[in-house]
């Protein structure tokens, strides 16, 4: 089922959240809005699910118009961060619940819905409590229960997110292979990057009740179209750029930052008013000084602080342009580096020049 949401606005009292905000999300697709706290995707997760109302707009079902039908008559299956669940209901009287209000005969929804526990792999705990369960496990539940009821939008609002690691890694990949099987179209909220990237066909990186940028994951995260996609996906040195010339090939430009000159593909936009230049900590190659001439894109820094993280470490690095941070994979980078070790860094030449914040 393909959603579209036209000209959406919304205030809170003197606040403007969403002003004539317009989205298409295709028809079986899993679709991320992703932002910080307080950017709009729940609210706007909610309108979708027919628990608020647009003060303006439409949002469309498959070209039906369903911004005044009520929750229960959308076709909607919601997970929440809290679960949600009934405490004093077993695991199968939770799932079973959607399928009775449905008006499904008894047997038939319960063969449903154990069959979606069995595939949530829950089966064996379907008459427990769900305080009996541990928090992965209750989001399971949460999960088949918007399942089993087949339908054709599902909506995630954070699901993950009260989870350890390993958990949320586990269930994301469960989550993905339940939708693709059912290609059921799916609105996901989250504000955590890697799930975004992981999980998603496309993204909406949302800022302030403004989509600022929609793409393929892999796009979103090469190509950001602002300082704050660069910088919200991903971790990104953002370096101001005193002025930009053409370069020595076509689709390159040479930019310089603090009388350096580094070459980056592609030609900024004449509308940039404050051209930064936004480096991906992982892409930047760092190596020992020497004494050789440095190359093009190539600095020389002092490491002032190391930050050892397991399979990554992080660097920040004094340079003449200004401090640099690296994220190097630690089984690759060679021997150990310390504090006060001179280094030579490489700037890739896939670097994106955006605008910098006013």
């Amino acid at each position: 089922m393909r959603v579209r949401l036209e000209g959406i606005s919304q205030s809170y009292g003197a606040h403007r959240l969403f002003d004539g905000l317009t989205l298409d999300i295709p028809s079986g697709e899993l679709f991320t809005l992703l932002g910080p706290s307080g950017c709009g995707k729940t609210t706007l997760l909610r309108m979708l699910a027919g628990f608020v109302a647009p003060d303006a707009g439409r949002i469309l079902f498959s070209d039906r118009d369903v911004t005044a039908l009520p929750a229960h008559r959308r076709g909607v299956g919601m997970v929440f961060q809290d679960y949600a669940l009934f405490p004093d209901r077993s695991v199968l009287a939770n799932v079973v619940y959607g399928l009775h209000a449905r008006g499904v005969g008894r047997d038939e929804a319960r063969a449903r819905a154990l069959a979606m526990l069995e595939r949530v792999g829950l089966a064996e705990h379907a008459l427990r409590l769900p305080g009996a369960l541990s928090g992965g496990q209750r989001q399971r539940v949460a999960t088949a229960r918007a399942l089993v009821i087949g339908p054709d939008l599902l909506l995630l609002d954070e699901p993950l997110s009260a989870l350890d690691v390993k958990l949320r890694v586990e269930l994301r990949a469960l989550v993905r292979e339940l939708q693709r099987e059912a290609r059921i179209t799916t609105v996901f909220v989250t504000h955590d990057q890697e799930e975004a990237l992981s999980l998603s066909d496309n993204v909406a990186v949302m800022d302030h009740g403004r989509i600022v940028q929609i793409g393929a994951p892999e796009a979103i995260y090469r190509a950001p179209a602002s300082l704050f996609a660069a910088d919200f996906i991903g971790s990104a040195n953002v370096l101001p750029i005193e002025r930009i010339e053409a370069g020595e090939r076509p689709a390159m430009a040479r930019v310089f930052i603090a009388g350096y000159a580094f070459a980056v593909q592609g030609t900024p936009s004449a509308g940039v008013r404050r051209p930064a230049l936004a480096v991906r900590r992982e892409t930047v190659a760092i190596s020992d000084a020497t004494d050789a001439a440095v190359g093009a894109n190539d600095i020389d820094g002092t490491i002032e602080d190391v930050e050892f993280r397991g399979s990554v470490t992080g660097y920040r690095i004094a340079t003449p342009i200004g401090a640099l941070y690296v994220d190097a994979w630690t089984a690759v980078a060679g021997r150990p580096r310390r504090r006060g070790d001179l280094v030579r860094l490489h700037l890739p030449e896939h670097s994106v020049v955006v605008e910098a914040a006013p």
